[in-house]
């Protein structure tokens, strides 16, 4: 699977306008994007993630499209690999599916997600190839998991630090496209409140809080909305320029590709001037 080196991730596909996400679509693959992400949330997506997917592929010719990420408890193995086949060969071959474990405040019967995941791996292994699924993994157990299953891994809410640490698990082989969230403000006052707001339901969820944990943040840099320290490592907020600084961090420290998500007031906005304006510095980064 080709995604380039940058991508755009994005709510607006799964959450926004119908006519909107195709005209959305052609254009990013016009602007030279390696991808497009479809985003997900962490309630779940109001429509299918392979339904939109379909859509996009669909309307474009080149671009990469990738899932971020399918809830293994809310599509079975063999129901998956339906939709993904009754797809033409020429889409099937431009789509990646991410797969997750969601988190236990949205799904009722979350046990042992490790042992969940690996054992749906291993039901639709046989149906589909294991490059064309990632794995949104944070932990180690789920790294290593990603790196002999899977095309690798699409860990979010991350540092450059974590891209360095999620490297030296994977080894030379596996894919790491991270997804880096992004605002375009010189104000820090501005930029950072924009990013509380965004990162407010995911300070909640104990996967993500225990992943920014084992990363040496502390209880404290988690609380009121998050510190300067945390917003900042997890952000990359100022101009196109210096967003491109941040993604060229994350490709030293190992990443094969980073997905843009810029921050919008509203999940079902397309960021369309922000991809423009961002598209000189960043898809010939």
């Amino acid at each position: 699977m080709e995604l380039g080196t940058i991508g755009i991730w994005s709510l607006a596909f799964t959450h926004g306008d119908r006519t909107e996400a195709r005209d959305a679509a052609a254009e990013l693959e016009e602007l030279g994007y390696g991808a497009i992400w479809l985003g997900g949330s962490p309630g779940g997506n109001p429509r299918g993630d392979l339904v939109t997917a379909a859509e996009v592929l669909a309307t474009t010719d080149r671009i990469a499209v990738a899932t971020a990420c399918v809830s293994i408890w809310e599509r079975s193995p063999n129901r998956l690999a339906d939709t993904y086949h009754a797809l033409p060969q020429q889409q099937r071959s431009r789509l990646l599916i991410g797969l997750g474990v969601s988190h236990a405040d949205f799904v009722d019967r979350y046990r042992e997600p490790y042992h969940a995941l690996r054992s749906y791996l291993d039901a639709v292994t046989p149906s589909l190839p294991s490059t064309a699924r990632m794995i949104g993994a944070h932990g180690p157990q789920m790294t290593r998991l990603a790196a002999a299953k899977s095309a690798g891994v699409h860990p979010y809410l991350v540092d450059p630090a974590h891209t360095a640490w999620a490297r030296s698990m994977l080894g030379d082989g596996p894919m790491l496209a991270l997804e880096q969230t992004v605002i375009l403000h010189t104000s820090a006052e501005t930029a950072r409140a924009k990013a509380r707001t965004m990162l407010a339901p995911y300070l909640k969820l104990r996967n993500y809080r225990s992943a920014w944990l084992r990363r040496g943040f502390t209880t404290e840099d988690l609380a009121f909305g998050g510190s300067n320290r945390l917003i900042d490592a997890l952000f990359a907020w100022g101009s196109p320029d210096e967003i491109a600084a941040r993604l060229t961090e994350h490709r030293t420290a190992g990443a094969d590709h980073v997905a843009v998500q810029v921050v919008t007031d509203a999940p079902g906005t397309f960021a369309r001037q922000a991809w423009r304006d961002l598209a000189p510095e960043l898809v010939t980064t």
